[in-house]
């Protein structure tokens, strides 16, 4: 079982049945699935990027990604449709729980000049965005054998109703958030 999960159990839950005041265990907000997608523009030109980047993208999340393709054409971005452009992980259960826990405590202190995540990160129904500008901040990518940075988006469902819950779920967790 994952580390953050277990506390999650023991400890969150609990903690969230109070401040919530729910009465059921199961009306207590919890982690639904965390989806990371990457877009590579460079791809369109140089295909190879896709794969050097779905190889970082699987050792990030235990997960191999899958390839998102272009739906139309754009001619002023010499981009056919058919073309892929993006990669997109959806993690859920124990590998969400995982992902969390490595990148609440290994990865994100290593970005420089952190200051915390954003609170208007929320969509008003319980889900988190955030953005990351390189993969290399993750302990699992080697520095020495990246080829190309890139960055990515993460988005974190909730089965929060409400903004509010989310946060202290999030918040228990141990997002590391801005200071007011």
């Amino acid at each position: 079982m994952s580390r953050l999960l277990e506390i999650y159990r023991k400890d969150i839950v609990p903690k969230l049945m109070k401040e919530l005041n729910c009465t059921n265990i199961y009306e207590v907000p919890k982690i639904i699935k965390v989806v990371v997608n990457t877009s590579l523009n460079e791809a369109i030109s140089d295909p190879k990027i896709i794969d050097i980047a779905s190889n970082d993208l699987a050792i990030i999340t235990g997960q191999k990604p899958v390839v998102i393709k272009a739906k139309k054409n754009i001619a002023s971005y010499k981009l056919r449709k058919g073309m892929p452009i993006a990669l997109k992980v959806t993690l859920r259960g124990k590998r969400a729980y995982n992902f969390i826990d490595r990148l609440v405590n290994f990865a994100l202190p290593r970005i420089k000049d952190f200051k915390g995540l954003k609170r208007n990160g929320f969509d008003g129904r319980g889900s988190y965005n955030f953005g990351i500008n390189e993969q290399t901040i993750f302990p699992e990518i080697d520095i020495d054998k990246v080829q190309r940075v890139f960055g990515m988006n993460i988005t974190i469902v909730t089965s929060a109703n409400n903004d509010e819950s989310a946060y202290k779920l999030l918040e228990s967790l141990g997002f590391p958030f801005e200071r007011r």
